[in-house]
């Protein structure tokens, strides 16, 4: 089932494609004392978003590169959460499955830590079509199951070889920058991630080549219109965040160790885990909570800050 706010249903009546489908940012289907979490936040984050994570402060996956700082945020993994169970009453994914190689983990860590949620990626077909390089899945809903399948290598595969053929339509690509909705895949769950892996004995833990990490790199300098949206992006933020709630947040008794996954966390200048003594980081409204690699926890990867 798909979720409309009022003013959503009204502009998909008036046929206003474009600013329909940017309004879906700004529709969380919770009420405002409700606490929500985003994941892969980025340089874009939903408006309503309480709590931030993203893995890493630069990355070749973000289109903006710049990692918006303005609420709690914690950088770790979506698959080893550092929260406790069920914290959040609302989690958003939006752009963000797509890029894991372990989509089970992924999905059953939304569920440990939130009560409701909304993933939002491109369509499986469309992922096909030009597959994007830093992609590791294709996700389609199929009657509200996730159907996930995993990719082999960044190469395109597949009918990939006629994206240059539609790159260079016109008409085509007119009609798919005035119908996203058209090439992506909005998924809204309750309790419950209703998924099926497809290939689950493919291995997606591809690493990048080097000339594309480095080209990704070079930013290229930004045009007028990127500035009037940079602009646009933190207006609307400004204006509809929860500046004040978020700015008093304390976050710490939402947290969990990653390594050991337990809640006695001791804050001081760090954060010290009393039970298998990882000490994490922490300035200001940032948190890095990593999982460690260490003798009796056997853990999913290993990030060295």
């Amino acid at each position: 089932m798909i979720h409309e706010s009022s003013l959503m249903k009204i502009t998909r009546l008036l046929g206003f494609k474009r600013f329909y489908w940017s309004l879906r940012r700004l529709h969380v289907p919770v009420n405002s004392k409700a606490l929500v979490l985003e994941v892969g936040a980025g340089g874009n984050p939903y408006p309503r978003a309480n709590v931030m994570l993203d893995a890493l402060e630069e990355t070749v996956e973000r289109n903006e590169q710049s990692l918006v700082k303005d609420r709690p945020l914690v950088l770790g993994l979506v698959e080893d959460l550092p929260f406790k169970d069920k914290v959040f009453d609302f989690v958003i994914a939006s752009h963000v499955l797509e890029h894991t190689d372990n989509p089970e983990l992924f999905l059953k860590e939304l569920m440990r830590v939130g009560k409701a949620g909304y993933i939002e990626t491109p369509d499986g077909w469309f992922e096909k079509i030009c597959a994007f390089t830093y992609h590791r899945l294709e996700v389609s809903d199929d009657n509200g199951v996730l159907l996930i399948n995993k990719k082999s290598s960044w190469k395109p595969e597949s009918i990939s070889c006629f994206w240059e053929k539609i790159n260079s339509n016109r008409k085509f690509m007119h009609f798919l920058r005035m119908n996203p909705e058209f090439y992506n895949m909005r998924y809204y769950w309750s309790e419950t991630i209703n998924y099926n892996i497809l290939n689950p004995e493919v291995d997606a833990s591809w690493d990048y080549p080097a000339e594309l990490v480095s080209r990704a790199f070079t930013h290229s300098r930004k045009f007028f219109f990127d500035i009037l949206r940079d602009n646009y992006l933190f207006l609307r933020r400004f204006f509809l965040s929860q500046h004040d709630r978020n700015r008093k947040l304390n976050i710490n008794h939402l947290l969990r160790c990653p390594t050991c996954h337990s809640d006695n966390l001791i804050f001081d200048n760090d954060i010290i885990c009393g039970e298998c003594k990882v000490i994490y980081s922490m300035k200001g409204n940032i948190y890095k909570l990593f999982p460690r690699k260490i003798d009796g926890f056997n853990q999913l990867r290993v990030h060295v800050d």
